[in-house]
């Protein structure tokens, strides 16, 4: 049976704690097995490239640093930035679905 996770790809969230606490940005990819998630354009770091033949004088590259998936909440109104706790609940027809507990259960999409 797939699970379905709390915060998924595409999503807006909201960092809740730690040094960028307050920054929101756009979920990136979710590390499962990790607990993890990526955030675009938060927790950017540079890595050095050794010379090689396809790049011959070496270099550096950005790479996405992952933040525990209980330092996120995922934001429901935009413009007030509002977020919410995210619950799982069970549809009419049986399927499982994302809830806000923030705004009375609504569904989420």
């Amino acid at each position: 049976m797939p699970t379905i996770k709390k915060i998924k790809k595409g999503d807006l969230v909201r960092l809740i704690s730690g040094t960028q606490k307050g920054t929101t940005g756009k979920v990136v990819q979710v590390l499962a097995k990790k607990n993890q998630v990526l955030i675009e354009g938060v927790g950017i770091k540079t890595r050095k490239i050794k010379p090689s033949q396809l790049h011959p004088t070496g270099g550096h590259k950005d790479i996405h640093t992952g933040f525990s998936l209980h330092k996120v909440a995922l934001v429901i109104d935009e413009k007030s930035a509002k977020t919410s706790r995210v619950g799982l609940t069970r549809s009419v027809d049986g399927k499982l679905v994302r809830v806000a507990r923030q705004l009375k259960n609504k569904e989420i999409k």
